[in-house]
């Protein structure tokens, strides 16, 4: 009498199973190890597209952004610009329906709450002898020439065109502003514990498992913006670069819901390709040894302002104003002697005059310090304001330079972003720019709730960057002026004014390159 076979989930269907899957396991352990081993190109990684470099100037008109889009994963091009010797070239998406400009019914909606707005969270200013003007009294941004464009991932480019010559002068004088930093990658246990005790809505990504990966030649020196895929047996993949210290924080829980046991790492970098393999629950590095690659040449530099431009940011605008030409010398004065291109997105909300204005990277600091001058703080309604959309727009349109520059983003706000709009959502571009080595560093201004804490220490840490946050002498009282107290859930940290606080960043970043770089 002939046995039925074992039903799929009987003991028996899963002791033969057992052996042929670990023999496909170890199969597949035995291919990777010889590709790292020979430097074989890895299979199973497909690199992203260099990023296409910005059109020519036109004047086309572009369609009303829409907010139907949905992302699962980051699905992003390669840094790939060349250079950032151009003018200023700005783009702007209008914060209201260029076919009803009299009509938009946020308009009316918004007008009292934006006033309301501004007179609640920043009393300070009056408090401090500044005057503090209506919404609807303040100077308005200088005309835009820039037609919108959508945020949409598969939209045409946006128009581009030069800066209107007309620009307004710095204020003379700006508040002091302090602020502290916590590194959440360097205490992370505490960062967990952080976001456990603060239930608030976020869009979640599992940060819980983590594991440091380093990058080194053959000759033990690091490997600066080298591509890293880290791609699992069902195909999800994490990807990231390398930052001026050859290392990334991988966490691929935040990618891979099905909690792989192994996953393929495979590293490249000027055509020199090696992998290995990462082991749930391994306690040591990965370690990747690279081929040696082409001498590092000088330092490359791209920094971008991502600025919080409604009305209650007026006092870190100023300050930062006041303090860019320093900043900038004393970069332009560090070991590294860095190539430094400056980029600034500033956002506001719908309903006001722009959802976002963008300029692209510029080497020409002098217009870079007339388009921030222009930036006045203006607007805003409702607490949360665009940053998911000005963060998309800054991770991928922007002309990031392509392989060996150091990508810092510095996103300064006091509000979090919309959720609720359906655009572009924030957890999926701060993997994203994991992907394109864009470190981001978030400043907490005054009036950060704990929601926007929570969102912009997850951009920080996911990404490699830090949290910074505005200090005062009484945490409750911002119009107590510059001291060592806030209100966020931080310890353990020092205080500098904000733009020593800037240099030191970027002082501390620059300085892991190889010598020479």
């Amino acid at each position: 009498m002939t046995q039925a076979p074992a039903p799929a989930s009987s003991p028996a269907a899963r002791t033969v199973r057992r052996p042929r899957a670990l023999i496909a396991v170890l199969c597949a352990q035995l291919l990777l190890s010889a590709c790292h081993a020979t430097g074989v190109s890895p299979t199973g990684a497909v690199w992203p597209e260099p990023m296409p470099q910005p059109p020519e100037p036109t004047r086309t008109a572009s369609p009303w952004p829409t907010n139907a889009v949905t992302r699962t994963m980051p699905n992003f091009q390669a840094p790939s610009a060349t250079h950032c010797a151009r003018p200023i070239q700005t783009r702007e998406v209008p914060g209201f329906d260029p076919q009803q400009p009299t009509s938009n019914p946020m308009r009316g909606h918004l007008a009292d709450s934006r006033t309301e707005r501004l007179r609640e969270t920043h009393s300070k200013r009056a408090d401090a002898g500044v005057a503090l003007e209506r919404a609807d009294a303040m100077p308005a941004p200088p005309p835009a020439a820039v037609a919108a464009s959508p945020i949409a991932r598969d939209a045409e480019p946006a128009s581009i065109l030069p800066l209107p010559p007309r620009q307004r002068p710095a204020p003379a004088q700006a508040l002091p502003v302090t602020a502290g930093m916590v590194d959440d990658n360097a205490d992370f246990g505490e960062y967990l514990r952080f976001r456990e005790r603060t239930q608030v809505a976020h869009r979640a990504r599992d940060v819980r498992e983590r594991y440091l990966l380093q990058v080194r030649n053959a000759r033990g020196t690091v490997v600066p913006d080298a591509e890293v895929a880290v791609t699992a047996p069902s195909g999800a993949t994490l990807w990231a670069r390398t930052d001026a210290g050859g290392r990334a924080w991988l966490h691929p829980d935040a990618v891979d819901t099905t909690r792989s046991a192994i996953y393929e790492v495979a590293v490249r970098k000027d055509g020199r390709e090696a992998s290995t393999f990462l082991r749930r629950g391994q306690k040591s590095a990965v370690d990747v040894v690279l081929a040696d690659s082409a001498a590092p040449t000088r330092a490359r530099l791209d920094l971008v302002f991502l600025i919080d431009a409604t009305g209650s940011m007026a006092d870190e605008i100023g300050r930062l104003k006041t303090t860019l030409r320093s900043i900038a010398n004393e970069v332009a004065q560090l070991p590294s002697r860095p190539d430094t291109c400056f980029g600034l997105v500033a956002y506001r909300d719908k309903g006001d005059e722009f959802l976002l204005r963008s300029h692209d990277f510029t080497n020409d600091l002098g217009a870079f310090q007339g388009v921030l001058n222009a930036l006045q703080a203006n607007g805003g309604g409702d607490y949360p304001e665009a940053m998911n959309e000005a963060l998309h727009d800054t991770v991928h349109r922007l002309s990031w330079r392509g392989s060996g520059a150091t990508r810092m983003v510095v996103l300064l706000a006091d509000a979090p972003p919309h959720l609720d709009y359906g655009g572009p959502q924030y957890d999926d571009d701060m993997l994203a720019a994991l992907g394109k080595g864009i470190k981001i560093f978030s400043v907490g201004a005054s009036g950060l709730d704990k929601q926007g804490e929570v969102v912009q220490r997850q951009m920080a840490q996911y990404t490699g960057g830090r949290f910074v946050f505005l200090t005062y002498k009484d945490a409750e009282r911002p119009a107590s002026g510059p001291g060592r107290e806030t209100v966020h859930d931080v310890s353990n940290y020092s205080v500098q004014t904000l733009d020593r606080l800037i240099v030191r960043l970027v002082t501390e970043e620059l300085a892991q390159l190889p010598k020479g770089g």
